[in-house]
């Protein structure tokens, strides 16, 4: 796949929007994707899902106006993933910083979105140490959302949140080199999934890396009740804290 020959910032735009449309029509990943070995290039080019403004629905940042930067492809296939991260295409560095400029300012021009989320897919699976570089040149705050399989260099103002997978009713293991970085660990819990139903042992027990619970979504509204109300009593019995999917809530991306 080569690089977009875009002119503009508009036609990259349209491009965006024609993803967009493209994925509320596409299913959700449910573990079907394919799994894809994590790519050795120099980062002057990344594959992007999609690229959208919107408030930070969960963990530590939550409520925060935001730009999210949706990287392609994944290393794992979770049976439980609602994401769908397939239909990427490549963008040029400049093009993508350009976008993500554009999306965070409002009506006036000004920045009101200060948060960058780099999520996925797996977005370690791509090299984005220059893309993080850039944005914080541009004193945006940058989030990474990582399963926490593959570790790069980062610089240390980036803030990574790592949500623990399992595949193969297996949770994966937080790489040791990856966990001192971690500024949060965001585990999915559910009241009748057995292999959601406690916290696991990942890795972090030496560090003092803040705990979120998050009930899992399954698409019920009573097992949501059900799930909503066992992990608030887990984060009450432990002293964890309680991650929300407020922009499900409020019916936004």
């Amino acid at each position: 796949m080569g690089l977009l020959d875009l002119n503009s910032t508009d036609k990259l735009f349209s491009i965006s929007r024609l993803h967009l449309n493209q994925k509320q029509k596409s299913p959700k990943m449910f573990g079907k994707n394919k799994i894809l070995k994590p790519e050795l290039h120099d980062g002057s080019f990344l594959d992007i899902q999609e690229i959208f403004p919107t408030l930070q629905g969960e963990g530590p940042y939550v409520g925060n106006p935001s730009v999210f930067i949706r990287l392609g492809g994944c290393n794992l296939d979770c049976d439980f993933c609602d994401t769908e991260f397939e239909s990427y295409q490549n963008f040029s560095l400049e093009k993508i910083i350009e976008e993500t400029i554009r999306l965070s300012k409002n009506s006036e021009g000004k920045i009101v979105r200060k948060l960058i989320v780099i999520t996925g897919g797996e977005p370690l699976r791509q090299p984005i140490e220059k893309l993080c570089i850039e944005l914080l040149k541009l004193n945006f705050l940058v989030q990474i959302e990582t399963n926490g399989t593959i570790y790069r260099d980062l610089p240390p103002e980036i803030k990574i949140i790592c949500s623990p997978k399992i595949t193969n009713e297996k949770y994966h293991q937080v790489r040791p080199d990856l966990l001192p970085r971690l500024n949060a660990l965001k585990f999915i819990i559910s009241k009748t999934h057995k292999n959601y139903q406690q916290l696991a042992e990942v890795g972090q027990s030496k560090f003092p890396i803040p705990i979120y619970l998050q009930p899992m979504d399954e698409y019920d509204p009573a097992k949501n009740k059900e799930n909503l109300e066992y992990a608030t009593r887990l984060c009450e019995e432990a002293g964890y804290f309680l991650s929300l999917q407020t922009h499900k809530i409020l019916g936004i991306r």
